[in-house]
């Protein structure tokens, strides 16, 4: 039997891909927002394509606070926009 390949939605361009080829955006407990370059960190997580593009849309769509359940103010998100270029 074939093994199940975990599926995430892009919360930028709401396209179903394998969760290995997206970026991780995680809220922990705390109430920190961050990159999770790893996958595994704990908090809530909301996934998005490593692409500028959907980085932007999720951000004029207010993706990231519905995934996150919570208001991210604009200069975390300035900060997550200047990380994801790095990559």
């Amino acid at each position: 039997m074939a093994k199940k390949i975990p599926m995430r939605q892009c919360v930028g361009c709401g396209q179903m891909k394998n969760k290995k080829e997206m970026v991780r955006v995680i809220k922990q407990a705390e109430g920190n927002i961050l990159l999770d370059k790893t996958g595994k960190q704990n908090g809530r997580g909301a996934y998005i394509c490593n692409d500028k593009e959907c980085f932007k849309k999720a951000r004029k769509n207010k993706g990231f606070e519905r995934s996150l359940k919570s208001q991210i103010p604009e200069d975390v998100l300035d900060l997550l926009e200047k990380e994801f270029d790095l990559d």
